[in-house]
């Protein structure tokens, strides 16, 4: 870049005082995978280390009853007397025994990150405060915001007085991220509102500045109000939650500080550089640039259908000889007549038959029952 917008710097009152270079890191790439990656990360580092007791389900006197009495081996409680003998103890399967692989204090904790994914990660989160689409989308209260980034004259560093510190985020339009902060205060869901974590409340304005004079204690009553030196830039402060875009208010100290430690030269942070100057990738590949240097384009292979069977398929018979076609067909169709005729004097001739043997049968009948009971003069023979 051959030159660098100039950004406001606003007095105490809200009224606009000066202007500031914007310090070359705020034209960083924004990476937002890098960011949740350190993020996720450096919030592992202030863990403490928790383990159950040793001696957890293995407080019983039990031994296994071993083979040959149709019982499993696992330890079982001696004695008698008592439902508590001969239940099985010590397994994770069992009541009242341990856990399975019980969690020990020397777990690994704690995770070493690269320090140049660290610097990038903080790099990308100072870039993306400039942007104020970013921190809305994070949830802060704007509106009434002049410009972002918000720069504050340095008389912001020497507010010692919690009643100035409100007058001055009010005429800045900032007081109204510190309502929504307070109004979001609610009971935290779960057991660690037993474990001194009892409330839960967003995160509001991040105040950065260079030298303290009395402003850790004009701020510090204001719920999610957070106050952080510019040598000493928190990513988990920065980006709460690996989401980048935090609200931060700036002394104009602190942000032309930014210069000095990021930057070309010796005893600078390296300013990270994007991979494309232009993304829009979809522009470069259509560009004239790049179309004229390509191939032209391939036609495709050529597919060509099946070969269909002349013998057995009529319509591909008809494709290439359409009397031999129709020949055929009505060959089939003579073929199909005749067997149906036949198939119909067959069924003829079966019905007369056995209509004749119906009529034989019903002649007998009658003859027989003409006779008379064959028992009337009992069952001698003569």
């Amino acid at each position: 870049m051959t030159a660098r917008p100039l950004i406001s710097v606003f007095s105490v009152s809200g009224d606009k005082s000066g202007e500031t270079p914007l310090p070359a890191v705020m034209t960083a790439p924004l990476r937002p995978d890098i960011v949740q990656f350190v993020h996720t990360n450096m919030n592992k580092n202030k863990r403490q280390a928790y383990a159950v007791s040793i001696y957890a389900g293995k407080m019983p006197s039990a031994h296994s009853w071993g083979t040959g009495r149709a019982v499993a081996r696992i330890p079982r409680v001696g004695g008698g007397g008592t439902s508590r003998s001969g239940q099985g103890a010590f397994g994770n399967m069992c009541r009242g025994g341990r856990m399975f692989a019980p969690t020990k204090t020397w777990r690994k904790w704690h995770k070493k990150i690269n320090i140049t994914q660290k610097r990038y990660a903080v790099a990308s989160a100072l870039a993306a405060t400039a942007i104020p689409a970013l921190v809305m989308a994070r949830g802060h209260v704007i509106d009434e915001v002049p410009e972002i980034p918000l720069v504050v004259e340095n008389s912001l560093e020497s507010t010692s007085k919690t009643s100035s510190g409100k007058e001055l985020l009010a005429a800045i339009g900032a007081y109204d991220d510190v309502e929504k902060a307070a109004n979001s205060k609610q009971i935290r869901a779960g057991k660690g509102k037993m474990r001194n974590r009892r409330h839960t409340i967003r995160r509001g304005p991040l105040i950065i500045y260079a030298e303290k004079d009395g402003l850790e204690f004009g701020f510090r009553n204001f719920p999610g109000v957070e106050m952080c030196c510019v040598d000493r830039l928190n990513l988990l402060q920065l980006a709460p939650g690996g989401h980048m875009g935090r609200f931060c208010i700036w002394s104009q100290a602190a942000i032309e500080k930014l210069d000095q430690i990021y930057g070309e030269g010796e005893g600078k942070k390296r300013i990270p550089t994007c991979a494309m100057t232009n993304a829009d990738l979809a522009r470069l590949i259509n560009s004239d640039e790049i179309q004229s240097v390509l191939n032209s384009k391939k036609d495709p292979p050529k597919v060509y259908p099946d070969k269909r069977n002349a013998v057995s398929k009529v319509d591909a018979l008809e494709a290439i000889d359409p009397f031999a076609a129709k020949a055929r067909k009505e060959a089939t169709e003579a073929m199909r007549k005749s067997k149906k005729e036949d198939r119909l004097a067959r069924r003829r001739g079966i019905r007369k038959e056995r209509k004749q043997f119906k009529e034989t049968g019903k002649s007998f009948y009658s003859q027989v029952s003409q006779q008379g009971s064959v028992c009337e003069n009992g069952f001698a023979l003569e």
